[in-house]
């Protein structure tokens, strides 16, 4: 669910399995004794010898103890990549076309399923570590960004932050633990890589193959010091869980069944999961192979969970109806994609596992074009990027735009995370619970597909969540006041958008705060003042920043001399011919 735009866009080339940017694909995955497992910290160690052919496979048998099942792989064709005995997963590796069906002959196994349709890379065998990227700094400047204020975040950082004690996983590509704006949250002692299905737990393991995975981390908990952005829980602990492969950026099951066995073993109180489980787009249990797979994932998700781990995960970009499948035209990706007629018992995985939230995106009010849907699919909806994407961190300390559900995941992940922040020893299930209850509801628009009622549909599920109600607050009665009706910005002209204000006693504060997003393609035509119910100005934005897109920033006034109730506008006055854009949306809070 990758594709994108980095300010410049990148290659709509990029695997459909990542759930972020611009639309390409579909999603952008009691307590237990901890799993035995075979640990060798460097891969490289690993005995077995690379030959053209090999593939992976999940070989699924009872949890407990699974020697006598491994024995069988080795003297079968195959070798023993890894295991988890808890879950009773084995991943293997065999170059012989007969190992999967001689295998589920094999007493004591359940299923054996190929997780792929192209060769286990060489690199599996002896992973290289993703490069260590320069860093650029950035000064000073840390405005609040639409989306924030969208989900009240911005007014939940005044209750609090987050909790340093909650950790929360970020399985993706990688994670830049060196940006600015990330080193301040990073745990890089709970931090792996799981390409290729096994822990990898050399320093840097976990770090980019690509840049989706740190701009999640960024939405979720980039720190509040003033630089750079602001993520949803600045406040929290970041570890990155790389489960893409280098070179292909894909996400196989056997990574994600590491990926979930890490953070259930690795006290995850959530984890995001911005991507689906590669080659398949959709997992059929009456195909041997991905019933294998979604069997493993299932087991491992499950694990994880009763660890006390809650997974958030990105419903997809392909503008489907979860609730309704009839094609898919996107699989195998790892080599040629055919159509093939499904129906709902296939599974997007892990998006559609029990347990796990299934997060679809919005712009400021409507789905967005690219989101999936479906109702009793999508479980919540958060901002996603639409027209003008959302802005996080990049590697190398860079920063830029990307649209898509794995945008929109993020915000979820850290809506919880602040959950678990304010309410200490919350399950998984109550996480779910709250990030439900707690949404704010969002009707289905004028269009057909969307079924359902206002406080439950297949567009936006139980609504948009809400930071501020995570944290135990709501907005102060008649203290908050928003308009986030879209008005349209001509070449050469001036539109204002009104907010009429009732409710609030006397004179408006010294430090009256009024945040702003604007969607323009060249700023410094733009001259943007508040203008007070008795027509006083007060300017925000006089023509700087040149051909920077867009202003998402929350200003701080001195409107004390003004009343505070009655009718305040915001105006923009376009000075320049040549770009046009639109009020996204503005509010006012006293």
């Amino acid at each position: 669910m990758l594709a994108a735009a980095l300010g410049a866009a990148l290659a709509f080339g990029t695997p459909a399995a990542l759930a972020g940017t611009d639309p390409v694909g579909p999603t952008a995955p009691a307590a237990q004794a901890a799993p035995r497992t075979s640990t060798a910290a460097t891969p490289a160690s690993q005995s077995a010898t690379w030959v053209a052919g090999t593939r992976a496979y999940l070989v699924i048998t009872a949890p407990g103890d699974t020697s006598a099942v491994r024995t069988a792989v080795a003297t079968n064709g195959g070798t023993v990549f890894q295991y988890y005995d808890a879950i009773g997963v084995i991943v293997a590796h065999s170059a012989s076309g007969a190992f999967a069906a001689t295998m589920r002959g094999v007493a004591g196994v359940q299923q054996v399923g190929a997780t792929r349709t192209s060769d286990v890379p060489a690199d599996a065998y002896n992973p290289a570590l993703p490069a260590n990227p320069a860093q650029s700094s950035t000064g000073a400047g840390e405005p609040v960004r639409a989306d924030m204020t969208q989900i009240k975040a911005d007014q939940a950082w005044a209750v609090t932050t987050g909790s340093a004690s909650v950790k929360v996983g970020i399985l993706d590509t990688g994670v830049d633990d060196q940006h600015q704006d990330l080193a301040p949250n990073f745990n890089a002692a709970d931090s792996a890589s799981c390409a290729y299905g096994k822990p990898d737990t050399r320093s840097g393991a976990w770090r980019d193959v690509g840049s989706h995975g740190t701009h999640v981390a960024g939405t979720v908990a980039a720190a509040k010091n003033g630089k750079g952005v602001i993520g949803v829980a600045p406040g929290v602990k970041i570890s990155s869980v790389r489960i893409a492969e280098p070179g292909s950026s894909l996400f196989f099951a056997e990574n994600t069944v590491c990926g979930f066995m890490w953070a259930g073993d690795h006290g995850f109180k959530v984890t995001n999961n911005s991507y689906y489980t590669d080659p398949w787009q959709f997992n059929c249990p009456d195909n041997a192979d991905q019933a294998a797979i979604i069997e493993g994932v299932r087991r491992a998700q499950e694990y994880a969970e009763g660890k006390g781990s809650l997974q958030v995960a990105a419903a997809g970009n392909s503008n489907l109806d979860l609730a309704n499948k009839t094609t898919d035209t996107e699989s195998p990706n790892d080599s040629t994609p055919v159509t093939r007629t499904i129906t709902n018992a296939c599974l997007d995985i892990p998006t559609e596992l029990p347990g796990v939230v299934t997060v679809s995106a919005m712009g400021t009010t409507a789905k967005a074009s690219y989101s999936n849907y479906g109702l009793n699919v999508v479980d919540v909806t958060a901002p996603g990027g639409d027209a003008t994407g959302i802005y996080s961190t990049l590697p190398g300390g860079k920063y830029g735009t990307m649209s898509g559900t794995s945008m929109a995941s993020p915000h979820v992940t850290g809506v919880a995370a602040l959950l678990a922040s304010t309410n200490p020893g919350i399950t998984p299930a109550q996480l779910r619970d709250k990030l439900a209850t707690q949404a704010n509801d969002v009707a289905c628009p004028s269009d057909t597909r969307c079924k359902g009622t206002t406080a439950k549909n297949g567009f936006f599920g139980e609504g948009q969540v809400d930071a501020l109600k995570a944290v135990g607050a709501t907005p102060p009665a008649g203290k908050f006041f928003e308009n986030g009706a879209d008005y349209a910005i001509a070449d050469n002209a001036t539109v204002e958008s009104p907010i009429t204000v009732t409710g609030v006693t006397g004179n408006a504060p010294a430090a009256l705060k009024v945040g702003v997003s604007i969607a323009h393609t060249y700023i410094g035509d733009l001259k943007v003042d508040l203008v007070a119910p008795d027509g006083t100005l007060y300017p925000l934005h006089n023509r700087t920043g040149g051909g920077t897109d867009n202003i998402n920033q929350t200003y701080t006034v001195n409107a004390s001399s003004e009343a505070a109730n009655g009718t305040w506008k915001l105006r923009v006055n376009d000075n320049a011919g040549g770009d046009t854009g639109r009020i996204d949306t503005w509010n006012l809070t006293f």
